[in-house]
């Protein structure tokens, strides 16, 4: 099974009147214990929102704070290296990271590096992403590669090859009340079942995730009819 999760940590800092960064922070921890579930169910691939290009528009010290709470969290995967290995956790990055601080490209390009080898599940954060921005690089990507065949050879298969995330996510678990894409995986998420709930992110627990994983078996059982 493949899971998208969308959340929104500000929500929750303001709900208690906490600082932005602490909010944050509480995200990246529920993630991680979100990650443990996955694992104990025999999920394979969790896909995670993290930070939109989009948000690159909020403040200085937001931002700031942002990336040094990202630097801080990717270290912590080489750090943790061996820990990743035993549970074969992989981490794959998609995004421009080359928006990103260089301290941060290097600390993420080592995480993805430590753990490429691990293949139990498969964890892919979008960093400084958006999808119309995936659709453009993958287009260029296309133009750059010497591509001279002619418009008919220009299919979804050869767009889809050139996406940065190709796999497609079988539910899409959205968090804080939020009924929307919000310009993520807008092509890999066209077929799949979407949840929907008014828990924020950093509250939500096992029985929220079971519940989102439930509506998943009873859509796909009632499809297969």
């Amino acid at each position: 099974m493949k899971i998208f999760l969308f959340f929104r940590n500000r929500r929750f800092a303001h709900s208690k009147n906490m600082e932005k960064i602490d909010g944050h922070t509480k995200g990246f921890e529920k993630l991680a214990e979100v990650l443990k579930w996955s694992l104990d169910l025999g999920i394979k691939e969790v896909t995670a929102f993290a930070f939109s290009i989009e948000n690159f528009r909020r403040s200085d010290q937001e931002i700031n704070d942002l990336m040094t709470l990202a630097t801080e969290k990717f270290e912590n995967f080489v750090k943790e290296n061996v820990k990743l290995k035993e549970n074969g956790v992989r981490l794959t990055v998609i995004g421009d990271l080359n928006l990103l601080p260089t301290k941060l490209q290097e600390v993420v390009s080592r995480a993805v590096s430590e753990t490429k080898e691990n293949n139990k599940l498969f964890l892919n954060i979008a960093f400084a992403y958006t999808f119309r921005n995936e659709l453009v690089s993958a287009c260029k990507n296309i133009l750059e590669t010497n591509y001279e065949g002619n418009n008919d050879e220009i299919n979804d298969e050869l767009l889809i090859n050139n996406l940065q995330l190709k796999s497609v996510p079988d539910l899409l678990f959205r968090t804080s009340g939020e009924n929307r894409l919000s310009d993520f995986l807008m092509w890999q998420l066209s077929s799949s079942i979407l949840y929907f709930t008014k828990i924020l992110w950093p509250q939500i627990n096992i029985r929220h995730f079971f519940a989102a994983i439930f509506q998943y078996e009873i859509i796909k059982f009632k499809n297969q009819i």
